[in-house]
C-alpha cells in the first residue's frame, strides 16, 4: 500500500473522530431550539397529517359501527359516481368560476393596498389605516352576512326601505342569482384584503431605500419607481402567495358561501363544499363525501406542482 494512502486514511479517521464530538456538541446546543419546535411538529402530526388516515374512508363503504376493518373495500366506486353524477358538471362550474373571481379580482387586492399604504409617508395615519382595514378579518361571516341581510334584505331590509319611500326600485341583493358572485367577492376583499396585506408590507420594508433615492435622483415618478423598483424587488413573493393560493383553487370557503345560499340563488352558489355537507353530514354519505374532498384535494396539488413548475422554468423562485 502506498503511504499517500495511509495518509489519507488516517486523516479520514482523525477528521471523523473529530466530528463525533463536534456533532454531539451541536445537538446538545440545539435541545432549546428542538423543544421550541415540538408543539408545531405535534400540531402538524396530530391535525394535518394524522386526519389524512381517514381518507381511506373514500375506498370502504364507511359503517360507523363497522369501523375501518369490517367495512367493505369498494375501490374507486364513490369517484367513479361522483364523475357521472348529473350534478357534478354544475358544481365543478360553479366552484371553477368562483375560484377564478377569486384570483382575479381578490389575489392582486391586498398587493395594491400594500403598495398604496407604502405610499404614505405619514406614519401614524398609515398605522390607522391599517388597523382599520384589517380589523374585518375577526369579524365572523355570521356576522357579515347578518349585516348585509340586515340592510338588503327583501321586506325589511333598511337600505331597501329606503330606496322605497325614495320611489325607486329595491335591490334584491339576497335573492337575485346574478348579484352572488359579485356579493362573495366583495366580502372576501372586505374581510381579508388588510390582513394579507400585512405579509407584502413586510416584504416591502425590505426593499433597500438608496434604491428609491438613486431613481428620484434620475428623475423617476412615483408610479415608475413602483413599477421598476417595488414591484421586481417583491416579484418572488407575489409568485408564492399565488402558488399557495391555487392550491386551495376549489377550496372555498364553506360557511360563507353556505351563509349567503338560498333556493333562489342555488343553481349558482351550489359549490363542492355546500355539496359535501348536503350528503356528508345532513345525508350520511361518509365515504362518497370523502371521495369528494379527495377530489379536491388531488386538484390542489396538481395546480400547485404545474403553477411551480412554470415559474421554475420562468426563472422565477417557487415553493419548492
Amino acid at each position: 500500500m502506498k503511504p499517500t494512502t495511509l495518509h489519507n486514511k488516517k486523516l479520514s479517521s482523525t477528521k471523523s473522530i473529530q466530528a463525533e464530538p463536534n456533532l454531539k456538541r451541536r445537538l446538545l446546543q440545539g435541545i432549546p431550539l428542538y423543544i421550541m419546535m415540538l408543539p408545531g411538529i405535534l400540531y402538524f402530526l396530530l391535525f394535518k397529517y394524522g386526519p389524512m388516515i381517514g381518507l381511506s374512508v373514500a375506498f370502504f363503504e364507511y359503517d360507523p359501527f363497522k369501523g375501518f376493518l369490517n367495512s367493505t373495500w369498494v375501490g374507486f366506486e364513490h369517484f367513479e359516481r361522483l364523475f357521472t353524477e348529473r350534478i357534478f358538471l354544475d358544481l365543478l362550474w360553479n366552484t371553477v368560476v368562483l375560484g377564478i373571481y377569486d384570483v382575479i379580482f381578490y389575489f392582486p387586492a391586498p398587493i395594491i393596498l400594500a403598495l398604496l399604504l407604502n405610499e404614505i409617508r405619514i406614519r401614524w395615519f398609515r398605522t390607522s389605516i391599517q388597523t382599520i382595514l384589517y380589523t374585518p378579518h375577526f369579524i365572523s361571516w355570521v356576522v357579515i352576512v347578518g349585516i348585509t341581510t340586515a340592510l338588503f334584505s327583501t321586506q325589511s331590509g333598511v337600505i331597501n326601505q329606503l330606496l322605497q319611500t325614495m320611489g325607486l326600485d329595491r335591490i334584491e341583493l339576497m335573492t337575485d342569482p346574478s348579484y352572488f358572485r359579485p356579493l362573495w367577492v366583495i366580502h372576501n376583499i372586505w374581510n381579508g384584503m388588510g390582513w394579507d396585506a400585512i405579509i407584502y408590507l413586510a416584504a416591502l420594508s425590505s426593499i433597500n431605500p438608496q434604491l428609491y433615492e438613486a431613481a428620484r435622483i434620475d428623475g423617476a415618478t412615483r408610479l415608475q419607481m413602483i413599477w421598476h423598483i417595488t414591484l421586481p424587488s417583491i416579484a418572488n413573493l407575489i409568485i408564492i402567495m399565488f402558488i399557495l393560493r391555487l392550491g386551495g383553487f376549489l377550496d372555498l370557503s364553506f360557511t360563507h358561501v353556505y351563509l349567503l345560499q338560498n333556493p333562489l340563488n342555488l343553481h349558482v352558489s351550489n359549490i363542492f363544499d355546500t355539496y359535501v355537507y348536503r350528503a356528508g353530514v345532513l345525508g350520511g354519505q361518509y365515504s362518497y363525501t370523502t371521495a369528494v374532498g379527495l377530489f379536491k384535494s388531488i386538484v390542489g396539488i396538481l395546480m400547485v406542482m404545474g403553477a411551480n413548475r412554470i415559474a421554475k422554468k420562468l426563472g422565477k423562485e417557487g415553493v419548492y
